[in-house]
């Protein structure tokens, strides 16, 4: 970049008050990791929540810690490693800044990809849901994480601006298009036709005949999971509707909420994951009334 580019560039850095905004962010992000540790101990320690569907829910709490971590050290580079004006470097911190959005939206398409295989695919592949594959799912899973943010490094679209955050700048439409489109609207649009599937499938067997009673409660089970599936997403989601109004209007208001909003609806999104699933939540509950109940022994004399 030419030196009159880049004081180009300077002179109109950003007006967010970042010493404000990115501190309530990472703030929300230290207590979302707290929340998806304490998940992880929960599921890791309880031998009744070793099952598949909390193998997943494991999986989308550690992309939720990578986005946090990733997140805060964007704003650590940003308010206090200033002197770092790298342009390579601020790429690589969009492509992980990038790839821990994608591992959030993806683990919830595992997730869906899942239900799909327990509500329609179990009764002829009993073999589909077993654990091995569902950790070659994950695996594959990751692969593509990485392999989707590509673009941020593979490119020169990213380079450093004084007061902005290492994202594509919007005068790059096309890769601000291919962000939004396969970071956000591909995955989102792949959840709901898994849903509209399970729905279709579940209601169909509802209107069968009695013998097919027993089958049909478990799957109408499964389209609860989904559901519960759908809700933490849709929370996750509106986190990023101020970023979509900052690109469409260019108002700086709605990108300084933006900065705030991700981090304040992935933390919700853990704290409803605590009280959403049942199983987990009822673990918590006998921790914590084990804990607040005992009784200390009072020594002999």
């Amino acid at each position: 970049m030419t030196s009159l580019t880049r004081t180009a560039t300077n002179l109109s850095a950003s007006s967010t008050n970042y010493d404000t905004v990115a501190p309530i962010s990472m703030a929300f992000a230290l207590v979302a990791i707290v929340i998806s540790v304490l998940i992880l101990t929960l599921i890791i320690s309880t031998k009744q929540l070793h099952t598949v569907s909390h193998l997943l829910t494991c999986n989308t709490c550690i992309a939720s810690i990578l986005y946090c971590i990733v997140q805060c050290n964007n704003y650590i580079y940003l308010l206090f490693i200033k002197w770092n004006m790298s342009d390579e470097s601020c790429r690589w911190r969009g492509y992980f800044g990038y790839t821990s959005i994608v591992a959030v939206i993806y683990s919830y398409l595992l997730q869906a990809i899942s239900r799909l295989f327990f509500t329609i695919l179990s009764t002829k592949y009993r073999w589909i849901v077993s654990f091995r594959v569902h950790l070659y799912l994950i695996f594959i899973g990751w692969i593509v994480v990485f392999l989707v943010p590509l673009p941020a490094i593979t490119t020169k679209d990213i380079y450093y601006r004084q007061g902005f955050l290492c994202w594509v700048p919007k005068r790059f439409m096309l890769h601000v298009i291919y962000t939004i489109i396969m970071y956000y609207l591909l995955p989102i649009v792949l959840i709901i036709v898994i849903y509209i599937l399970i729905y279709k499938q579940v209601h169909s067997h509802a209107n069968k005949n009695s013998i097919v009673l027993d089958q049909t409660k478990r799957k109408n089970l499964d389209l609860t999971v989904f559901r519960k599936i759908m809700i933490l997403l849709s929370i996750y989601v509106l986190g990023a509707v101020p970023s979509l109004f900052y690109m469409l209007t260019n108002v700086e208001l709605f990108y300084s909420i933006g900065i705030v909003s991700v981090s304040f609806t992935v933390m919700i999104e853990k704290f409803l994951s605590l009280l959403i699933d049942r199983d987990i939540r009822d673990v918590l509950k006998k921790c914590l009334f084990f804990r607040t109940n005992q009784v200390t022994p009072i020594a002999p004399k």
